[in-house]
């Protein structure tokens, strides 16, 4: 077939159009192009646009593997009615459910109601709270297959965390087309379906390497490690071309470029239960608090565990994190015996219940850790009864933690690293201190900072720079509340000596200090000079640091005669 634009009239600065084209027998490719798109969900700048790629896969039975983001809702709908009758549309695949690839499930729904939704575990807990409606759905993990006749047989990789949690590959036996979403993708928008012009897309291939899976590079290499056995010649990517003319080479790149990194890396292995309890959704909401301290992450069920796989993972480690499995599973029990014959002094553990209602017990398995000689990264985390949003900040808490911990030593040697000219002179800057108060579900948070500055007048707003591996970062989200506490001159050593200790995931840090609720809910110090409620409206990435920009709601000066305190540093690459 010749492929077919499309084009949607839009405002001048967003052009999208459609491109529809058959890439294998009875498999067509729906390309949403997103031609003047320049910035990626705040993650990093794009030069040439996007694309959102969903595929048709017809055999006796039909798929439809993936949707497209919103804003290509009519256009989407329209061509995907002319493709197929959605009436009769068999299974809807979910590679993974970040909004750009799931935006259009709930239409999809409605439209075909006697859909079977395919995807991980994970992913349809995501996808229920996303749809707010009951679906039926199956779900899937490495190694299953499903039949859609006329020689499409299906197979499925799990791929977690390339580069959301749930991801999963999907292989059709007749075309031998590997559907990939994230992974192997790159952002560039152009009229070639597939990978003819490799000088045009190899630096944009490469920059979408490394913003959205050089964090990932051991979960890319297990990925890859699981697709050995399929005889791949297509790779339909979720975004920019399908690859095919050169795909050995985009292959054998990721697998270098992986391999480099995971050779520095910093490693923490998490074991988890696949559908068992809140294992897996804890596992991910650690793995997000982990990679904001830049170490990298591998999920492995416990379950269904190699031990040899196991004893090397365990073996390179510098943390492990257990999700206690169901008593009565065999495999989970080699496992863990395999761990604890590998673990070694001074190595870094996180513990935590799974809530399946028989977990092994959390308790004695941390006595023999601690026998062993690991350092307790943080306390067990136990569930007593449904996950709730406390927990959950507890977990990314707890993640981020461990993260900051073992990487603590590398943070103390970029510090001592750089003390030029420049830095002494940056360091003269001088800023004032404020502690950050925040509340979400039953979780308080704080944190001191002094990168703070007015930023506009009309609305009134401020900015402030959150180091990225920061706790904090968690609540301050676009729409989140907080409170701007202005300390005072003669009063900020004591604040400051309390918020700075070392807080365990979920402990109350206003424990022994003054305070009082604002109208959002946040703390408000009582000693505090001044304070102001704040809403945040956006967020820029600097680097190392979110810029959070915020409206201010409201605010009141307490202490008419005190002055705000002062930070001055020495150099300029450290606080």
């Amino acid at each position: 077939m010749v492929p077919l634009t499309l084009n949607q009239p839009t405002a001048a600065k967003s052009r999208l159009t459609m491109q529809i084209v058959d890439i294998g027998s009875e498999t067509t490719a729906l390309r949403c192009l997103d031609w003047d798109r320049d910035r990626f969900d705040i993650e990093f700048g794009l030069n040439n646009g996007t694309t959102y790629n969903s595929f048709i896969i017809k055999g006796e039975k039909t798929a439809l593997v993936d949707t497209a983001h919103r804003k290509f809702e009519q256009l989407y709908l329209e061509e995907l009615k002319k493709s197929l009758d959605l009436t009769t549309l068999d299974y809807l695949i979910i590679s993974h459910t970040e909004p750009d690839h799931s935006g259009l499930v709930k239409e999809i729904l409605e439209l075909a109601p006697g859909v079977t939704v395919v995807g991980a575990k994970v992913g349809m807990q995501f996808l229920e709270n996303m749809v707010h409606r009951p679906f039926t759905q199956k779900i899937v993990k490495s190694g299953d297959r499903l039949d859609l006749g006329n020689g499409h047989e299906l197979e499925f990789v799990s791929a977690p965390n390339l580069h959301w949690p749930d991801t999963i590959f999907t292989y059709d036996a007749k075309t031998r087309i590997l559907f990939t979403c994230d992974a192997f993708g790159m952002h560039y928008c152009d009229d070639h379906t597939f990978d003819e012009e490799t000088d045009l897309i190899e630096a944009d291939f490469k920059y979408y390497y490394d913003c959205l899976m050089r964090p990932n590079a051991r979960s890319v290499l297990g990925a890859m490690k699981r697709m050995e056995k399929l005889d791949v010649q297509i790779v339909a990517t979720g975004h920019g071309p399908l690859l095919k003319h050169h795909l050995p080479r985009w292959l054998n790149s990721y697998q270098s470029w992986s391999q480099e990194q995971t050779d520095s890396d910093t490693l923490v292995v998490i074991f988890y239960s696949e559908g068992y309890g809140h294992g897996e959704k804890l596992a991910g909401i650690m793995t997000a608090g982990l990679h904001k301290t830049g170490v990298v992450v591998d999920s492995v069920d416990i379950n269904t565990a190699d031990p040899q796989e196991v004893r090397e993972l365990v073996d390179q480690a510098a943390g492990l994190i257990i999700g206690m499995p169901p008593q009565s599973h065999k495999g989970a029990h080699t496992a863990l015996s395999t761990i604890l014959a590998v673990a070694y002094n001074k190595q870094a553990i996180g513990l935590y219940e799974s809530g399946g209602g028989e977990d092994e017990p959390v308790f004695p398995l941390r006595n023999k850790f601690q026998e062993i000689g690991l350092i307790e990264a943080f306390p067990p985390i136990l569930i007593k009864e449904s996950l709730n949003q406390t927990v959950e900040l507890i977990a990314d808490e707890a993640g981020t933690d461990l993260g900051q911990w073992l990487t603590r030593e590398k943070t103390l040697k970029q510090i001592k690293a750089i003390n030029n000219d420049l830095e002494k002179a940056l360091g003269r800057i001088s800023n004032g201190i404020y502690l950050i108060t925040a509340l979400k579900g039953e979780v308080s948070g704080a944190m001191l900072a002094s990168w703070v500055t007015q930023a506009s007048v009309e609305p009134l707003g401020i900015a402030i720079a959150v180091a990225k591996e920061r706790a904090i970062v968690s609540f301050l989200q676009v729409g989140d509340r907080f409170v701007l506490n202005i300390l005072p001159e003669d009063n900020a050593q004591r604040l400051m000596k309390h918020f700075l200790r070392r807080f365990p995931p979920g402990a109350d840090r206003f424990a022994g200090i003054k305070t009082y609720p604002a109208e959002n809910g946040a703390p408000i110090l009582a000693d505090a000079l001044a304070y102001n409620e704040c809403e945040v409206t956006s967020r820029m990435d600097c680097g190392d640091h979110w810029v959070i920009y915020s409206t201010v709601v409201r605010g009141r000066v307490a202490r008419l005669d005190a002055l705000t305190a002062v930070h001055h540093r020495k150099v300029g690459n450290h606080y």
